[in-house]
């Protein structure tokens, strides 16, 4: 049978046509240099991170995994002091093979402008160059650092939210997983944004999509044979690399969980909310209408996107009020 695509809002299809114009389609390893060269020279300044004062921005070196290279945490801080605020540890998106620290870090500063909240992005080893474990064990060392330091930086360690979207997403879906495993820190919510959870890579959202979603099924799988080789797909994945691959999703902190009806990651994002209710668990999940994977970046103004960006907010909000 045939899998249609389903249709696309209709203000995002024309935004979906100038990205897709624009961007490589599909991502292959040969354009990952070209790709980092030019997100390196649009990275934010800390001038603009700083969002007219508001914030203090600073890096710094922590440590790393054991045996591995320090961890870049950029660190942004309410300049104004009333107490330990809530940290958004943000984890960036990039399919695992592209992005830093200040990738994608404009969503969780909003939040914290709206919250008066600390932000921790968090840099970390890219693939193929770092297959897994590397990206996942950077992203938990900085976790750990936060919460033993949040307080240095003016936050609150029994206030930690951990979010990402796309490859960002899945990164904080296993992080949070990992946390639990080894009894680590202990955040208290979880976003997940259009999550990159699967590397079988085999939904029928996956083949609706192939060829047209900006991060299709030939992309995708060109980041998951980054960051797992020969691995993908195969019968010893780690869920700690994919967390679709998780045998158990109890004991797992709240989760915030959106996506396209329009996407690749469609059908792994409502699978993996429904074993989080089927185990237990507190999540909420946004299906959004004619959403491609994205959407809300690329085309900010349009009524979906800040649709989107409003019931993340309010689920933060509620989230913090507890």
């Amino acid at each position: 049978m045939t899998l249609v695509p389903p249709p696309f809002d209709p203000e995002l299809a024309a935004a979906l046509e100038a990205v897709t114009e624009r961007g490589p389609s599909p991502y292959t390893l040969d354009a990952i240099a070209g790709l980092r060269q030019a997100e390196t020279a649009a990275m934010p300044t800390d001038e603009e991170l700083s969002r007219g004062g508001f914030f203090e921005v600073e890096e710094r070196a922590v440590p790393g995994p054991e045996g591995a290279p320090d961890v870049s945490l950029l660190i942004c801080s309410p300049t104004v002091s009333d107490g330990p605020r809530p940290v958004l540890y943000s984890v960036h998106g990039g399919g695992m093979m592209l992005g830093n620290s200040r990738t994608g870090v404009d969503s969780a500063l909003d939040w914290a402008q709206e919250l008066n909240a600390v932000v921790v992005s968090v840099e970390y080893r890219l693939a193929p160059e770092h297959p897994h474990p590397a990206p996942v064990e950077d992203v938990y060392a900085g976790l750990v650092w936060t919460a033993e330091h949040a307080e240095d930086i003016g936050g609150d360690p029994g206030r930690i939210v951990i979010a990402g979207g796309s490859a960002g997403g899945g990164l904080t879906a296993a992080l949070a997983l990992l946390a639990r495993d080894r009894k680590g820190p202990r955040p208290i919510g979880q976003v997940l944004m259009c999550p990159m959870l699967d590397d079988r890579n085999d939904t029928p959202s996956a083949h609706q999509m192939a060829g047209i979603d900006v991060w299709d099924r030939a992309s995708n799988e060109t980041g998951w044979t980054a960051l797992l080789g020969d691995l993908r797909g195969g019968p010893d994945t780690s869920p700690y690399a994919a967390p679709a691959r998780a045998d158990d999703l109890s004991g797992l902190p709240p989760a915030f969980l959106d996506v396209g009806s329009a996407e690749t990651f469609r059908d792994e994002t409502v699978a993996y909310a429904s074993r989080i209710w089927q185990a237990g668990g507190v999540a909420e999940l946004h299906v959004w209408p004619g959403g491609f994977h994205g959407y809300e970046s690329f085309a900010p103004q349009t009524a979906l996107s800040q649709s989107t960006v409003a019931a993340r907010l309010a689920w933060l909000r509620r989230l913090l009020s507890d």
